[in-house]
């Protein structure tokens, strides 16, 4: 009995030496490092969507675009019947927002032409058309990046689905299995990293054209009930009521006393 023990334990010793040894998990960075090249390019683009992401919803907000006090001041000059004074306080540096560049430039046309305020809701449309079309234009890139994603990780994949084919036509024995298997690491990575980029930036893309929308028919909304402000007429400023002559106060009546027969 006391001599099976020592054997039982050098068996155990030398199975424990000859079993391979367990492979450590792989890093998210060693897997953008096995990416390559292509890997790297994608890492750029996501960080470039996240930053538009986050200036998305910053920006189309809908106190961004129409600020209270800016509606406030504008509403206040348009009801006195000063498009002037309401241009002049659109142009201002520390009003700039969507609603001011919006009057700004349909108050400035209305005083170039010779329709006057009769040309206000066309020109507030079309000035409301053009900004609009900015705030889709920086949606644009989002959706230029979800359409470059999945190409690049086709670049990728087809990258090293070359250079597996190159391995098995030079290669032989364990060298050929080793430099196949990193290629197909490659290309399989690649097409993870385009996909991990394009689907929310697809997602991001569709959401976003759907607050603009949101955001952009609330402003028009409040543009509206600003042009009825400046097409509505101008009370007329009451006279002021002429101060009354004095009423004549009735003669003192005489006490008379009736006189005996």
């Amino acid at each position: 009995m006391t001599t099976c023990v020592p054997s039982l334990l050098f068996h155990v010793i030398a199975l424990q030496e000859e079993a391979p040894p367990v492979p450590s998990a792989t890093t998210l960075l060693q897997y953008i490092k096995q990416g390559g090249f292509v890997g790297f390019v994608l890492i750029l683009l996501s960080i470039i969507a996240v930053s538009l992401i986050v200036a998305h919803f910053i920006v189309v907000r809908r106190s961004r675009l129409a600020p209270p006090d800016v509606v406030e001041g504008l509403a206040r000059y348009l009801r006195e019947g000063d498009t002037e004074g309401a241009a002049r306080f659109a142009a201002a540096p520390e009003n700039e927002s969507f609603i001011a560049r919006v009057f700004g430039s349909a108050l400035l046309r209305c005083a170039r032409s010779s329709l006057g305020l009769l040309e206000l809701r066309t020109a507030l449309e079309e000035a409301g058309q053009r900004e609009a079309d900015r705030l889709y234009r920086q949606s644009d890139l989002i959706g230029l990046i979800a359409a470059l994603g999945p190409m690049l990780g086709l670049l990728g994949t087809v990258f090293g689905m070359i250079g597996a084919f190159g391995s098995i036509s030079s290669l032989e024995g364990a060298a050929r299995s080793s430099e196949l298997a990193r290629f197909m690491s490659l290309a399989l990575i690649n097409t993870a990293q385009g996909l991990a980029v394009a689907i929310p930036c697809t997602a991001a893309f569709s959401l976003f054209r759907r607050r603009i929308d949101s955001a952009t028919s609330d402003v028009a909304q409040l543009a509206e009930d600003l042009a009825g402000l400046a097409t509505a007429p101008v009370p007329a400023a009451r006279p002021a009521p002429r101060p009354q002559p004095p009423m004549p106060r009735p003669p003192a009546a005489q006490a008379s006393r009736p006189t005996a027969p």
